[in-house]
């Protein structure tokens, strides 16, 4: 097991050429949020902008659509009912799917809609609803895309692996990941108090940050984007999701010097100031 450090920052976060647009920083649409939980893809959202994703598109319910462009003009909504959804998710390099998706009918008919028009080419990152839903069904696991990032917490693991807590040791989990992606194209974020990542060759790192301010409602969601937010910029490479775990910690953990709570947006509004630090 390796501890991640600071250095990873260095190594993923590159400083910005002059003559670059939106389109060279990727495409990442966020898919989640129904009547009740509109605020977690949000903060989603708000994660991958905040992080530097060159263009931000989110397909919700449209209860959510003012909400959303109230808080953050720069990313474009969708109504998740849009007949031209299968389009949109084709044209991104990224789809972070399940902050607030909900376990309804339609949630599933979105999982089936990702299993049908993912490729080879994209990343999907996989958090909260999505993982409740495929462990009731196995067969909505997307296994097209090229990456696939799995974001949850130890309950949603315990769910999706039929290990319980106690007993979700390193080697279980390594094993359980196998078998649920045969193809080894699956990276594990088990997120808890010290977050470890699983690749798919057996790789174990474990991110030494966190505080307990950050056991808010939203922290998980905001990390999710902001995995999907790197990946878009500097790939899906394992340095960039480590690097995205850290950065997510260590914004944590500079809030949590001066407020008790670390409310998530609140960390997400930090990102662009830390990385520009790390791009110098």
């Amino acid at each position: 097991m390796v501890a991640i450090t600071a250095d990873i920052l260095t190594t993923v976060i590159k400083k910005r050429r002059s003559n670059t647009h939106k389109g060279n920083y990727g495409r990442v649409l966020l898919i989640g949020g129904s009547e009740n939980y509109g605020g977690a893809i949000i903060m989603a959202a708000e994660g991958a902008l905040n992080s530097g994703a060159g263009l931000v598109a989110v397909a919700t319910h449209s209860l959510n659509a003012a909400a959303l462009h109230a808080r953050d003009p720069e990313i474009m909504y969708v109504d998740w009912r849009d007949r031209n959804l299968p389009v949109l998710i084709k044209k991104m390099d990224v789809v972070v799917c399940g902050p607030g998706l909900g376990l309804s009918p339609f949630a599933s008919k979105i999982m089936h809609l990702l299993c049908s028009n993912l490729t080879e080419k994209q990343t999907l990152v996989l958090d909260a609803s999505s993982l409740d839903l495929i462990a009731q069904d196995y067969n909505l696991i997307p296994q097209l895309a090229g990456k696939i990032i799995l974001t949850p917490h130890q309950m949603e693991w315990q769910r999706v692996s039929q290990i319980k807590i106690p007993f979700q040791a390193d080697s279980a989990n390594i094993a359980t990941l196998n078998r649920l992606f045969p193809r080894q194209n699956a990276v594990l974020v088990l997120k808890s108090n010290h977050t470890h990542i699983y690749d798919g060759q057996g790789q174990i790192f474990v991110n030494p940050l966190g505080n307990p301010g950050m056991a808010t409602g939203g922290t998980g969601d905001t990390l999710a984007g902001i995995i999907g937010g790197l990946v878009a910029q500097f790939g899906n490479n394992l340095d960039v999701i480590l690097a995205a775990v850290y950065l997510h910690s260590l914004a944590g953990d500079q809030i949590a010097q001066t407020d008790y709570v670390v409310r998530p947006t609140k960390l997400s509004a930090l990102l662009p100031q830390i990385m520009r630090k790390f791009a110098n």
